[in-house]
């Protein structure tokens, strides 16, 4: 077998064990088996290949492993586990079996995983919406967030399907605690603050992170012109619309309360900009800061705003098992087509332009970000969103069911 000198199938070695036992697995179980195939690593070196029951206790056993953590379906295998390390009388790790877990909305399954890479509909196996370690932490995720994750689901001996939004709970949590905050505007539309010098800017101070004060303060340059989110105007407001609009007031974060005059439209009518008039004594930290309007926005001067692409991840799937198929027999046809939006042109503060591949932040009223580990650039940051702020999805699912 060794040499080659057999085709696949035509022979096998086997452990001698016991035929008659009721534990199908010790029926003289095959420990290697012929496979003409090139190893990804040996060539061609080798035909001969290790069963997994063979491989599992051995493998254990040279690494040092004290207990060897499996799934339910390897409880059934565990005579052969422990038989395989006392006959060779080698150090025997304890094989203890739990639940595996099972999280919604989410394939876990490395078999169908393959699907998903080879026909591109994920960029690899480190693509941020793939449940590995490489895409979990390329899309943001902590390890503390992780652990906390793994702490509050346990070990059970049950299966069960956990709700995914306890791991988007860790991640928010911790990340609320830790990431700088930052402004970055993902659909900009520009405001000219018409009593504003043209010429001049200033710095304003902006705290890093509320809930931790020792982060400290950054500073935030602002201008004449400068860019808000799209959705925080309208020109006719629907009802309970406390934002931007022709006769109304907001606060800028960190920053004045601004009065929108009127809006600018092209030969088309698409409004593409807004002009308003700041109020200079309603400075944050000024004599008139505590003057109240509804609502605060977020903001980026268009002077020394940099360009930025950012990525909207979701959920890969709109199920919330997967792997429940209906006509099509497919898991494929729950993918969620809008997993991945792609933003471009977004608008971001000045340090967010330097920030190094992996730094994470909260993009004020937006969500939870970092910067890509492969495609960003200095000057050009590519940013993923690791988490939203809220959990959008129960809302969606109340709605849907009429709650």
């Amino acid at each position: 077998m060794k040499k080659g000198e057999f085709p696949d199938g035509a022979k096998t070695l086997r452990a001698k064990i016991d035929m008659a036992s009721p534990n199908i697995n010790l029926r003289d179980p095959v420990m290697y088996r012929i496979v003409h195939e090139p190893h990804h690593r040996q060539g061609d070196a080798w035909c001969i290949y290790p069963t997994y029951d063979w491989a599992h206790g051995l493998e254990d056993s040279a690494e040092g492993i004290t207990h060897s953590i499996c799934t339910l379906e390897f409880e059934n295998h565990r005579p052969l586990y422990d038989w395989y390390l006392e006959s060779l009388g080698v150090h025997h790790p304890r094989q203890i079996e739990f639940a595996r877990l099972n999280l919604s909305y989410t394939i876990l399954s490395k078999r169908k995983f393959i699907p998903l890479v080879r026909d591109h509909i994920v960029s690899g196996w480190d693509d941020p919406r793939m449940p590995t370690i490489a895409g979990y932490r390329r899309r943001g995720y902590t390890p503390e967030a992780i652990r906390t994750f793994c702490e509050k689901i346990g070990v059970s001996k049950k299966d069960s399907i956990i709700d995914v939004a306890l791991l988007e709970w860790s991640i928010r949590e911790d990340l609320n605690r830790n990431a700088q905050r930052a402004m970055a505007v993902l659909r900009p539309l520009k405001v000219v603050i018409t009593n504003y010098p043209g010429d001049a800017e200033e710095e304003l101070p902006a705290m890093n992170n509320p809930e931790n004060a020792s982060a400290g303060t950054r500073m935030v340059p602002f201008s004449r012109e400068i860019y808000i989110e799209q959705d925080d105007f309208r020109e006719v407001p629907p009802p309970k619309y406390h934002r931007l609009s022709p006769g109304r007031e907001v606060r800028l974060r960190a920053g004045y309360i601004i009065r929108c005059e009127k809006a600018v439209k092209d030969s088309d009518g698409n409004i593409v900009e807004v002009h308003c008039t700041y109020d200079p004594d309603t400075k944050s930290g000024g004599p008139a800061a505590n003057r109240k309007v509804k609502v605060t926005v977020h903001w980026v001067s268009a002077r020394h705003a940099v360009d930025a692409e950012v990525r909207l991840y979701d959920r890969l799937f709109v199920k919330e098992d997967p792997n429940q198929v209906e006509e099509s027999g497919d898991f494929l046809a729950n993918l969620n087509p809008d997993s991945l939006q792609v933003l471009k042109g977004c608008k971001v503060e000045q340090m967010l332009g330097i920030a190094p591949p992996g730094a994470r932040f909260q993009f004020e009223r937006v969500g939870y970000f970092c910067v890509d580990l492969k495609d960003s650039k200095p000057g050009a940051p590519v940013f993923n969103r690791t988490v939203t702020l809220r959990d959008t999805w129960a809302k969606i699912e109340q709605r849907e069911a009429g709650v």
